[in-house]
């Protein structure tokens, strides 16, 4: 023994050491190792259990290969010590593995281990001989069966040696140790979640009991420890739900073991039936000083004993009912829940007694204790889910009362009864109901007398002590009840049943309505949910019925006793609740129904004079009960309110301004909440009002105190907001009488300039109150609003909302993030009211002019350079135009004849920078879409719409091709006539945009230009002088020139036309206009139109009359030059010098032509536009320039030089050198090879002209074609020409040929009988040479 403690000390620094020395001897030889090594290896374990933890499966294994060599005597105690030592360690490390720095294991490879040693030793040592040997091995399975029961597959074979250790108590002689091994099995066993079998627990304490020696002796500390385990284990089995349930309980059996056996109570309590007393002591001593586990074990059993047939201890229940009294404010919640669970068993035995129902308070206590500590938490308040499961099983016990027992209408009622009116038990009220209802339907059934001679002298007794409560006070609580369904509908129909089956307590009147108006209360309830029923309406019905249920009491004073119950229960309700506030509308429902005048005016004017106004819920309180006081007394309610208002001014006006500042501030302050509330309270009474009597007293007794009320210099939080709610509900109340007839409101005005008063000089604050509600509700009523006043309200409204601050200012502005965050979500309810108001304002206005007025407003918001007044803005268009499209009357047709502009306005928003814009602009034209659609035929407009809604969703590329086709399909429901308004409306946005928003007029004024060609033919000339207007004041000049160029494209006649109609004098933009269209591809094209116009100029000018030729001519010459000045422009700016030469032939004749009808003096022109005269000097100069910038761009640099040398463009203008000038620029035009076939067809008709000045031209023209004819190229051009004028060239040239009317001695004259001749012989002579070379190749 020495070696082995000295090898278990030096373990202490030498662990490994010593153990793979013991390790060593005890796989030698594979023999039955020393017995020294045995008992070292027991003591190791014993002393340093968490570090043999690694070495547990080599030792059970060595172990292992040596038990069959095992005998008895010292070698077999000394392997049960090791094994009973080493399976203990397991079980420590178990529960503090924790602490052990090995890697953990788990159980099952511990079990793995012990397992087979334990079959061994079970198999072939149980049945032992000697005493020692029986207690070493009852020591060793003791403490494997410990480990094995923590793996469930072992567990099987582990309670049949449990139930072999309690055999042991039957040969064993001293059985302490047994008791302490089976005290440290159940003691393992309370940790276990798998429940022990069934009557497991019961043999134990059965066979612990069997061994004292007496049942009167005091068990031993093991023997207590023991049965206090058992009991403790039996509760657990009830808990777990393998223990019978209690008769009467609703939940299930969950244990997979079934039920007890019938006798198993028998069996479990033996010295219950022996000795009650022993077994009552010891009961009492659990519940008195024991742990919790036994006392909720022994409240589990007390429930047994309560439904268990033995007298003798039931006869010790009342005691023990005493001592677990003490347990009810035990704040284990185990303890609490077992308490319940022992009461539920209690009122389940069917005693007639009446201390067993006594219980039933601290059934509806532990239920107030649990929801009342969840109210006191508040809003934030956590429930404990164990509060919450007390709650179940209290709602679960009452529930199941059985109240078809003999004697409980007496029982029962007075205990039941007194709990209905008590607000903390409300969550009560579904069980308390039906079995109060229950055991009405059996009073009724059986009657009371029958029962009374029956029932225990007591009962009587405690129905007499119980305080039962008034009718009065089960009607308002009941009431109260009803009126909340939620978060419980269940519990609203609960009160209204359990009302109707008191009807008879409460009233004898009630029955006959209460049958008819209870069961349609029911009716609206059913089926309803939490998102469907309005609290409000069920109010208001509950109200209604109410008034109802009193209407055929002609009892006064219960009436009046009603009332005062209400006024008491007002005293105890919280304030601010919602209990209160619907108390003060009950008792102002019972006011209207109450009979008694003097009462009635004495409780109103009591509100009036005791009402604390400063506190808003008393304010609001006193409202609902002088208001709902007028639905049956009217005038009574108003005279006592305006005799009320009326001493109050007075007092005012006699209390002056005296005093020191504080103090008079403190008495306006107070002033100034009683007129708020006065406010108040007269549109309450108008809400409330008989509708035949309104009308009669609205005007100056109602609505002229509320605004002579309103009067004063500053108004502040409260006078505002009593304004503003007081004619919003006046105005509601006017228009709930329906026909009104001829009625008007006369101070409709005054009230609507208070408001729009207030809003200007206060526009962010009159968000706060709500006034475009009350401005919404007044302008609906009669008379109605003028045009002038319609445009102010919406401009003022608008204002107030639309310039608010943006969030970020605010909270840059404001002290904190929150008060921002708060204004901000008053501003857009703000935003809906405004919305809401323009609606009312379009659907009261007789015709369009309105809607028209709304975007007249809007505009400016629309077009603002702040983003968040432009999304604001867009908000409320939105809005409107999504109502109008719902409601088409509102519009009246407007947005058909304005479509174009409202498109216009907002087409340039759809490239804003905010993506709200972007996406309310589109939905806004999607909405313009579908209502054009109503008078037109818009294909695909429902498309198109979800297409505006499905914006957000896409991609860039899908984004900008779904825009592209929604702008398509908007500008093609355009109409032609609205092609204008659409330009004008979306060009004004080119004044004041940022470059994104620049991009969206653009494109859509080029999709407009492109998809509408054809049907905007008729308005080409005005959209054109649109066009040229923004020109004028707009820097977005290269945009508006390409619309020009694509409006001249599909439209190039009506465009030039139009562009001609400017003055002579071109400004600037006319200038830029053609010389952009001359730069164009279309240059050429515009080039050829002038010069036919040019040629046509004047053919269609015919007249009589010398006036009338004079004024043409003027016209014409107007005409001819305005076109001249266009061809040089767009000569000057065309690019084409090629094609400008194959225009020559055609383009030279007729400025020609127009320079010699021009020569000579001055011009008085006259001009279309403006019929005024315009002075021109030298008219033929600016045909000439033309012809200068043409031939500068057709010809070479020299031969432009050589005209001016030669003094050609001089000679031109003078009219004597006129024809010198013609044949110096013919000689120039015929070296540059620019006098081609076509330039000879033109001008060879002028030779026969009428005009002398055109013969002289041409004849100068062709005088030095004369000159020239020996020039190649030359003969052949002539020859093929000008053989169709040779027959009058033979006559006399002046006195029957072109120069017949020219007088000797003009210049040319003299040339034309040489040039003539020549010209003709010269003509003959190749024709004839040409005719025989043709000969001869033939």
């Amino acid at each position: 023994m020495a070696a082995s403690d000295v090898l278990v000390a030096l373990a202490r620094s030498h662990f490994h050491f010593v153990m793979s020395e013991l390790q060593s001897h005890l796989k030698a030889m594979r023999k039955v190792p020393d017995e020294i090594v045995l008992l070292t290896l027991g003591k190791m374990a014993r002393r340093y259990a968490l570090r043999c933890i690694p070495f547990v499966g080599m030792t059970l294994l060595a172990l292992r290969a040596v038990l069959t060599q095992v005998g008895s005597g010292e070698v077999l105690h000394a392997v049960c010590s090791v094994l009973e030592q080493w399976s203990k360690g397991v079980s420590t490390y178990l529960c503090s593995w924790e602490q052990c720095p090995f890697p953990r294991k788990g159980v099952a490879q511990f079990c793995e281990a012990i397992y087979p040693v334990f079959r061994y030793v079970v198999a072939n040592w149980l049945d032992c001989k000697e005493e020692e040997d029986k207690q070493a091995v009852l020591g060793a399975v003791a403490a494997m069966l410990e480990v094995l029961l923590h793996e469930e597959q072992y567990r099987e074979h582990t309670w049949e040696q449990l139930l072999w250790l309690l055999q042991q108590y039957q040969e064993v002689r001293d059985n302490s140790r047994l008791t302490k091994s089976l005290s440290y099995v159940l003691e393992i066993l309370e940790g276990v979640q798998t429940p022990m079998p069934q009557g497991t627990a019961l043999a134990i304490s059965t066979a612990v009991r069997r061994q004292l020696p007496d049942v009167t002796e005091e068990p031993g500390p093991a023997q207590k420890a023991v049965l206090s385990r058992c009991i403790m284990l039996q509760g657990k089995e009830r808990r777990l739900g393998d223990g019978p349930p209690c008769r009467g309980s609703s939940r299930p059996v969950l244990g997979c073991w079934g039920q007890l056996p019938a006798d198993a109570e028998c069996d479990f309590f033996p010295a219950a039936r022996m000795r009650p007393e022993e077994t009552g002591m010891f009961l009492h001593s659990q519940l008195s000083g024991g742990s919790e586990a036994g006392c909720v074990a022994a409240l589990g059993l007390l429930g047994v004993l309560a439904r268990a047939d033995a007298p003798a201890a039931r006869e010790k229940l009342p005691q023990l009912v005493e001592a677990m009294r003490s347990l009810c404010s035990d704040p284990s919640a185990q303890v609490r829940r077992a308490v319940l669970e022992f009461s539920r068993e209690l009122l389940s035995s069917g005693s007639q007694s009446c201390w067993p129902w006594d219980v039933v308070g601290h059934i509806f206590s532990e239920f107030s204790r649990t929801s009342g500590r969840l109210v006191a938490g508040g809003l934030f308040a956590w429930e404990n889910p164990e509060d919450g499961a007390i709650r179940a099983l209290c709602l679960d016990i009452v529930g199941s009362l059985d109240v078809t027992l003999r004697g409980m209408t007496k029982l029962l009622w007075p205990r039941l009864l007194q709990y209905v009116v008590p607000a903390q038990y409300s969550g009560m009220l579904i069980p308390l109901s039906r079995c109060l209802r229950a055991l009405v339907e059996r009073r009724e059934r059986a009657g009371c007398e029958e029962e009374e001679e029956e029932e225990e002298p007591d009962a009587m007794d405690s129905q007499e002590q119980a305080r039962l409560p008034a009718p009065q006070a089960l009607l308002a609580r009941l009431l109260v009840v009803a009126a909340a369904p939620y978060p419980s509908r269940e519990r609203a129909v609960a009160a209204l049943q359990l009302l109707q089956a008191l009807h008879g307590r409460i009233h004898r009147g009630l029955g006959a309505a209460w049958a008819t108006e209870i069961p349609l209360l029911l009716q609206y309830l059913e089926g309803r949910t939490e998102s469907s029923l309005a609290s409000a309406e069920w109010e208001r019905r509950v109200l209604k019925f109410l008034r109802a249920s009193l209407e055929p009491v002609e009892d006064k004073a219960w009436t009046v006793g009603l009332s005062q119950e209400l006024s008491q229960r007002l005293g105890s309700s919280a304030a601010g609740s919602w209990e209160k506030l619907f108390l003060y509308k009950a008792l102002g429902t019972v006011l209207a129904a109450c009979q008694d005048l003097r009462h009635v005016q004495g409780q109103v004017l009591r509100f009036l004079q005791e009402t604390n106004p400063v506190e808003l819920s008393e304010a609001k309180g006193m409202i609902s009960v002088v208001s709902h006081a007028a639905e049956s007394h009217f005038h009574l309610v108003l005279d006592t309110v305006t005799m009320f208002s009326a001493a109050v001014t007075r007092d005012w006006s006699c209390q002056g301004s005296t005093g020191w500042k504080v103090q008079w501030r403190q008495k306006m302050k107070r002033t100034r909440t009683i007129r708020a509330a006065l406010m108040r309270t007269y549109s309450g009474i108008a809400l409330h009002a008989p509708k035949e009597q309104l009308l009669t007293y609205v005007d100056k007794e109602i609505m002229g105190n509320i605004l002579r009320l309103s009067r004063d210099k500053e108004r502040d939080l409260q006078l505002k907001l009593a304004l503003v709610q007081s004619i919003a509900e006046v105005s509601c109340a006017i228009q709930a009488v329906g026909d009104c007839g001829s009625f008007e409101l006369s101070l409709k005005q005054e009230a609507m300039c208070t408001l729009l008063d207030w809003i200007k000089r206060e526009p962010w604050d009159s968000l706060v109150y709500g006034v475009f509600q009350a401005l919404e509700e007044l302008s609906k009523l009669r008379p109605p609003l003028s045009g002038k006043e319609n445009r102010n309200l919406l401009a003022v409204c608008c204002r107030s909302v639309l310039s608010h601050p943006s969030e970020e200012q605010m909270k840059k502005g404001r002290k904190s993030v929150r008060a921002a965050v708060n204004m901000e979500l008053l501003h857009r309810r703000g935003m809906e009211e405004l919305g809401h108001l323009i609606e009312t304002l379009l659907e009261a206005e007789a015709t369009s002019a309105c809607f028209c007025k709304v975007f007249h407003v809007l505009k400016g918001w629309l077009t603002s350079a702040k983003e968040w007044e432009r999304e604001r803005a867009l908000r409320l268009c939105t809005h409107v135009l999504g109502a109008c499209k719902e409601r088409c009357e509102l519009t009246r047709g407007c947005p058909y004849k304005q479509f174009g502009s409202l498109v216009g306005l907002l087409g340039s928003l759809t490239s804003d920078c905010l993506d709200t814009c972007r996406q309310r602009a589109w939905v806004c034209l999607g909405y313009l879409l579908q209502m054009q659609a109503k008078s037109m035929k818009v294909p695909q407009a429902d498309e198109i719409w979800c297409l505006c809604e499905e914006l957000n969703s896409l991609d860039t590329e899908a984004f900008e091709e779904t825009c592209t086709q929604i702008t398509k399909a908007v500008c093609r429901c355009i109409p032609a006539a609205q092609a204008v308004d659409f330009l004008t409306a979306i060009l004004d946005s080119l004044l004041h945009v940022m470059p994104p928003r620049a991009r969206a007029v653009r494109k859509w004024v080029f999709i407009f230009l492109v998809e509408c060609r054809k049907e905007i033919v008729q308005e080409v000339p005005k959209i054109l002088n649109t066009l040229y207007s923004y020109m004028q004041q707009s820097t977005h000049r290269p945009f508006l020139l390409r619309a020009v160029f694509l409006l001249t494209r599909f439209h190039q006649e009506p465009v030039i036309s139009s562009l001609l109609q400017k003055s002579l004098l071109m400004d600037s933009d006319t200038v830029e206009l053609w010389r952009s269209l001359g730069r164009s591809i279309l240059g050429i094209q515009i080039l050829r139109c002038l010069v036919e116009k040019l040629n046509r100029a004047g053919n269609d000018r015919l007249g009589t009359d010398s006036s009338t030729r004079e004024q043409h001519s003027c016209q014409t010459a107007l005409e001819t030059l305005t076109i001249t000045r266009a061809i040089s422009e767009v000569v000057l700016a065309l690019r084409s010098t090629e094609e400008l030469r194959q225009l020559l032939p055609h383009l030279l004749p007729s400025l020609l032509r127009w320079a010699s009808e021009m020569l000579g003096g001055e011009r008085q022109l006259l001009l279309m536009t403006s019929w005024k005269q315009l002075h021109v000097e030298k008219p033929c100069r600016i045909f000439l320039s033309a012809v200068e910038l043409m031939l500068g761009k057709c010809m070479a640099q020299k031969w432009t030089r050589l005209l001016v040398n030669r003094g050609v463009w001089a000679r031109l203008e003078d009219p004597v050198a006129h024809p010198e000038g013609v044949r110096l620029l013919t000689s120039v035009l015929l070296n540059a090879g620019l006098v081609s076939r076509s330039l000879v067809k033109n001008l060879l008709p002028w030779l026969n002209s009428c005009s002398v000045k055109l013969r002289m031209t041409a004849t100068a023209f062709f005088a030095e074609v004369r000159q020239e004819m020996g020039k190649e190229g030359v003969r052949g051009l002539l020859l093929r020409y000008c053989c169709l004028g040779c027959l009058f060239l033979w006559e006399d040239p002046w006195r029957t040929g072109p120069w017949s009317g020219v007088a000797r001695g003009a210049p040319g004259r003299d040339q034309v009988p040489t040039a003539l001749p020549v010209v003709l012989f010269q003509i003959s002579r190749d024709r004839r040479t040409t005719g025989t070379s043709e000969r001869g190749r033939h």
